[in-house]
């Protein structure tokens, strides 16, 4: 790590590595870093032009915005979150990798999408959202894991009626999620006209059921959705799998939960 490097991290705060070209990310461990679900959600999203504009809703500390730009170094990506501490963390990663003019993050509440965006801005949209509803679990844990797990600054009505505004006719969402909202999904990304297109379940290991799932939709797109084959994490010998170590490069193991 250089000087550079150091200059760019505060307190309490850590960089690591991405091993996506070069790639770094600043995060700090007392708050909140990302997991497996967003590299997950990095491979599924898929940038084909370098005039594609993409939105990535919750922004955290950025890692969907960099994680895609690093491994299609194309698109131009804004990221927006609720925290103003998370942003302000995401842009020092942005300009740690010197990407400032291709990838940048702001503080704006996605229930005021028509403040800050035109009707149909965006080519894509990610979004790795709260997974539970904001009534249980809350209590004892620090604001930004709250924000991160439970639906307390926005919901996922809100931030699909958001998308469907934003994303262009014939643009894609693409999101991560667990299984048991499933439903909830798929009614409101039809009732706001983004089809579900592809489809596909992430187990823990073989024989194990489903514990989050990825979807595209694509808006106003014709009504027939592809399951694709299920992502294994884990083997039956508790290693990662060829398909995982692929899409993680060499990031570090850690923990699946």
């Amino acid at each position: 790590m250089n000087l550079k490097d150091l200059t760019l991290a505060r307190s309490n705060e850590r960089i690591d590595d991405l091993e996506r070209n070069g790639y770094k990310i600043i995060q700090n461990p007392e708050v909140f870093c990302f997991g497996i679900d967003a590299i997950l959600l990095a491979h599924f999203a898929k940038v084909t032009k370098a005039s594609q504009k993409i939105l990535d809703i919750g922004t955290g500390t950025g890692i969907i915005p960099i994680l895609m730009h690093a491994a299609y170094q194309k698109g131009s990506y804004i990221g927006i979150d609720i925290q103003p501490d998370m942003v302000e963390m995401a842009n020092r990663s942005s300009k740690l990798n010197q990407i400032e003019e291709s990838v940048k993050f702001l503080n704006i509440d996605i229930k005021q999408y028509k403040d800050n965006f035109k009707w149909e801005q965006f080519d894509i949209i990610t979004t790795n959202p709260p997974y539970m509803k904001g009534e249980a679990g809350l209590k004892n844990e620090h604001p930004s894991i709250r924000m991160a797990r439970h639906e307390v600054s926005c919901t996922l009505e809100d931030i699909i009626v958001a998308s469907s505004f934003m994303l262009k006719n014939r643009g894609k969402l693409y999101m991560i999620h667990r299984p048991h909202r499933l439903i909830d999904i798929m009614s409101h990304m039809r009732n706001y006209k983004l089809e579900p297109k592809r489809m596909r379940f992430v187990h823990p290991k073989p024989g194990k059921a489903p514990t989050m799932v990825l979807i595209e939709a694509v808006r106003n797109g014709g009504p027939e959705l592809r399951v694709e084959p299920p992502l294994m994490v884990y083997n039956e010998q508790g290693v990662y799998t060829d398909e995982i170590y692929d899409i993680y490069g060499k990031i570090k193991e850690q923990s699946y939960e």
